[in-house]
Order: structure tokens, then C-alpha cells, then sequence
């Protein structure tokens, strides 16, 4: 994938979001890849040091996800340093439209297929971020916290790639599938 070997963060602004089903100005991009996600929005904020237990409460529903990853660094030669000074090369975002309650999916199991053009071009699963998604909500929570910083109520959160990234152009046409969750396209 990329050779960043730790996890990143950054930023999703609403100006990121892109509806489901979606059109993508690729022109606005500069080198574009997709990859397979899930979505965690919060019912309440998370604090460091939380268990898995009070995470999982902390959590309303999940929602499959395509991140479109950009970056400015020549070819994607890059290094941790320049993802975090690119927001985690994160550019846009797509969200499936049917919440799934945590006790309906198992996050470490679940299967993702990612599809461009109608021929599969990654698959993976939650295992892959992380062991468990959950483990990536809950190293976020505690590295912000080193900043004094807590994640509010109503936030979105992206768990991170579920497998490889695929780069993307125009005219492509991208869907998202994870067993037990459904999925989500965009156009670009």
C-alpha cells in the first residue's frame, strides 16, 4: 500500500463529503485513490483510556465508507511526516446510507470489496485495520488526548483502509461492498 507504517489522522470537513452515488470532480484532484473503510459515527464523545466496552457504547452506528486519498507529494513517495501535513492525504468521502448497529456486524471478520469499473481491485478485511476497526477509533481517542483534545458527540470517524488503495481517474466508477453493512459508489 503506502509506506507509512504507523496510523495517521486528520480532518473530514463537510466540504469533503461527497453524497452516495455521487460525482467527483476529478479535476479538482491531483492524484487520486480510493480505499474501503467503515464510518463510525459517535452518540457520544470519546475520551483516552476507554475500554472497549464504553467504546463501543460511545458509539450510535457504523456505515461502510470509500475514502478518496490524495496527495501533493510527487508519485506518493511519502513518508509519515507528509501525511499528517497533508490532513492524512484524505480528500473526500463517501458514506454508505444504512447505519449498522455494532451487535449486527462482526468488525474484525467482515469482508470488503472494492470495485472499479465492475472489476474488483481490492479486497480486505476490518481485521486489517488494526485487528479490529475499534482499535483505530480507540488509538485515535488516546492520541488526541496527548493534545487535550476529546471527540465530540455527532462526529464521523474513519477507521481506516480495510486493504489496498486503487488509484482512480475520471470516468471511473467506484463501488464499496462489506459483508453484513452494504455498501456505497461514487462516480468520478
Amino acid at each position: 500500500w503506502l509506506k507509512v507504517s504507523q496510523p495517521d489522522f486528520g480532518c473530514l470537513l463537510d466540504s469533503m463529503e461527497v453524497g452516495e452515488g455521487g460525482l467527483i470532480d476529478s479535476t479538482k484532484l491531483i492524484a487520486p485513490k480510493v480505499e474501503g473503510e467503515i464510518a463510525f459515527v459517535l452518540k457520544k464523545p470519546l475520551e483516552a483510556q476507554m475500554s472497549i466496552g464504553a467504546l463501543i457504547s460511545a458509539i450510535d452506528f457504523a456505515l461502510p465508507a470509500i475514502e478518496v486519498i490524495d496527495s501533493r507529494v510527487a508519485d506518493w513517495k511519502i513518508a509519515y511526516e507528509d501525511t499528517i501535513a497533508d490532513n492524512a492525504s484524505s480528500a473526500r468521502f463517501i458514506l454508505g446510507t444504512k447505519p449498522v448497529r455494532l451487535d449486527d456486524i462482526d468488525l474484525s471478520l467482515c469482508g470488503m470489496r472494492l470495485c472499479k469499473n465492475g472489476r474488483v481491485v481490492s479486497t480486505g478485511v476490518g481485521a486489517a485495520c488494526l485487528e479490529n476497526p475499534l482499535n483505530a477509533v480507540r488509538w485515535l481517542a488516546n492520541t488526541l488526548s496527548a493534545f487535550e483534545t476529546k471527540i465530540p458527540a455527532g462526529t464521523i470517524l474513519l477507521s481506516g483502509a480495510m486493504g489496498p488503495v486503487s488509484p482512480v481517474s475520471a470516468g471511473d466508477f467506484v463501488e464499496l461492498s462489506i459483508s453484513g453493512m452494504g455498501g456505497c459508489k461514487v462516480r468520478f
